[in-house]
């Protein structure tokens, strides 16, 4: 058993310990942290996205700050909502805060729709 030991496992242990340590940082994070745009760069993109957007004029507010948006108002249509999240996450945000609230009719609305979709399937 010694001499098993000794014929195929030791030298691998040997050739385990004679590698190079591994590197501790990632080659991702690294990039990663150099590509991250700014705060004002997130916020010209956003603000150049919306002017060309259909939910620029629901009027919603937005502010961005370490790479966070966050979306304030109210709209009538319900994946204007998604739309806006999209749209910062595009633009560059390491997280988005979607506090865009949704009304009733819009919510309504999509129900509906959604039954009808099942009924007709």
């Amino acid at each position: 058993m010694l001499r098993l030991f000794r014929i195929l496992i030791a030298p691998v242990l040997v050739g385990m310990l004679a590698l190079p340590a591994m590197p501790t940082t990632t080659h991702t994070a690294a990039a990663a942290s150099k590509s991250t745009p700014s705060d004002v760069q997130i916020d010209a993109a956003i603000r150049a996205k919306l002017a060309k957007s259909k939910i620029g004029k629901d009027g919603f507010k937005f502010h961005v700050q370490h790479g966070t948006v966050t979306w304030e108002g109210n709209t009538n249509v319900m994946q204007h909502k998604g739309s806006a999240t999209r749209m910062a996450r595009t633009a560059g945000a390491l997280q988005v805060v979607n506090n865009i609230h949704v009304s009733e009719g819009a919510k309504a609305t999509a129900g509906a729709n959604l039954k009808k979709a099942q009924v007709s399937e």
